[in-house]
C-alpha cells in the first residue's frame, strides 16, 4: 500500500488527515447528487448541504440509508423560501466513518446539536425518517427551546426495532456479516432495500446503486455494520417513551401504511403519547415513504411548515 492510500485510510477511519491528503473525492454524478460540502464539527467531518434562506429546516435520513433519499425533497423545499440543511449523519455516506466514535442514536443526537452550533443556528424544524426520527425525538426533549416543529416519517419507536433479521445478525453474526465478500454484502442490502418500498422497481438501478455505495469497500461494508447496525438498540427509545408527553410543539407523524419494518400501530401509539400530534398515513407506500410518494412527502411537508408554530 503505497503511503498516499495509507493515508487516506487512516483519514477515513480516524479522521487525522495527512498534510497531503486532500478530502474524500466527491461521488459520481446520480449519486449523492446535492450534498455540495464537508465540516469538521466536535473533531469529525460531516458531508452537508446548506442551501437556501428563510426559517431553517434540517432533514435526519434513516439506516440503511444516507441523505440521497431526499433527493426529490430537499429541492422543493428550499425553492419554497426555506433554509434547508441535509446531512449525512456520522458513519454514514460521505461522513467520516472514526472507529472510536459514538455513532448510536444517543451520539447522533449529540452531534445534530454541535453541527446547528458550528453553522450558527438556533431555531429549527426538523424533518426526519427512521432513526432519523429518534434522533430527532430526543434532540426535541433534550432542547425543546431549539426546535419550532417535528415532522417524524416511519420513524424507530419503543420496541419497534431492530428487526428480527438484524437482530440475530447483532446477537449472532455481526462479525462474519461484517467480513462478507462484496457480492454477498450487495445481495444481502439489495433484498433488505427491497423491503423498504411496496413497488420494488423504484428500488433498481441507479437508485440501487446509489443507495450501496457508501459500502463499495471493505472499508464501506465494515463501516456499515459497526456504525449502523451495532447501533440498533431499541434501549435509545424505550428510554424517551415515557417522556413523550413532555412535547409541546407542533408535531406531525407520517407513514406509509405498508411499512414492513414499522407496523402503523407504533405510528398511532406515537400520535397517542404526543400531545396534539397529527397522523397521516399514506396508502400504498413503505418504509421509505419518499421513494413511494415524494410527491406527497413534499406537499405535507409544504403543509406543516406553513402552520404556525406553537406558543413558546
Amino acid at each position: 500500500m503505497t503511503h498516499s492510500s495509507l493515508g487516506r485510510l487512516v483519514y477515513l477511519v480516524y479522521g487525522t488527515p495527512p498534510a497531503d491528503v486532500p478530502p474524500p473525492p466527491a461521488p459520481e454524478e446520480g449519486t449523492m447528487p446535492f450534498l455540495t460540502d464537508h465540516l469538521v464539527v466536535d473533531g469529525v467531518r460531516l458531508a452537508y448541504r446548506d442551501s437556501g434562506s428563510g426559517e431553517p429546516v434540517v432533514f435526519l435520513h434513516g439506516t440503511p440509508s444516507h441523505s440521497y433519499e431526499w433527493r426529490d425533497v430537499v429541492p422543493h423545499i428550499e425553492a419554497d423560501g426555506h433554509r434547508v440543511i441535509a446531512y449525512d449523519l456520522l458513519g454514514y455516506g460521505l461522513s467520516e466513518r472514526p472507529a472510536h466514535r459514538d455513532t448510536s442514536v444517543a451520539g447522533q443526537t449529540d452531534m445534530l446539536g454541535h453541527l446547528l452550533d458550528a453553522l450558527g443556528v438556533d431555531r429549527v424544524s426538523l424533518v426526519a425518517h427512521d432513526i432519523g426520527g429518534a434522533v430527532a425525538l430526543r434532540f426535541a426533549l433534550a432542547h425543546p427551546g431549539r426546535v419550532r416543529r417535528l415532522m417524524i416519517m416511519d420513524s424507530v419507536s419503543y420496541d419497534s426495532w431492530p428487526s428480527p433479521t438484524w437482530r440475530r445478525i447483532i446477537d449472532e453474526e455481526l462479525d462474519t456479516h461484517a467480513a462478507l465478500p462484496q457480492d454477498e454484502f450487495d445481495a444481502l442490502l439489495t433484498r433488505q432495500l427491497a423491503m423498504t418500498v411496496t413497488d420494488t422497481s423504484r428500488m433498481t438501478g441507479d437508485v440501487l446503486r446509489a443507495y450501496l455505495a457508501p459500502h463499495a469497500s471493505r472499508l464501506g461494508r465494515t463501516s456499515f455494520f459497526e456504525h449502523q447496525v451495532r447501533h440498533y438498540d431499541a434501549r435509545y427509545t424505550q428510554e424517551i417513551a415515557g417522556r413523550l408527553g413532555q412535547l409541546t410543539l407542533p408535531v406531525r407523524i407520517l407513514w406509509g401504511a405498508e411499512d414492513q419494518w414499522q407496523p402503523v400501530h407504533y405510528a398511532e401509539r406515537l400520535r397517542d403519547d404526543i400531545p396534539g400530534a397529527e397522523l397521516v398515513v399514506v396508502p400504498g407506500a413503505g418504509h421509505f415513504l419518499m421513494e413511494d410518494a415524494p410527491e406527497r412527502v413534499v406537499h405535507e411537508i409544504r403543509d406543516f411548515l406553513a402552520r404556525a408554530e406553537a406558543p413558546a
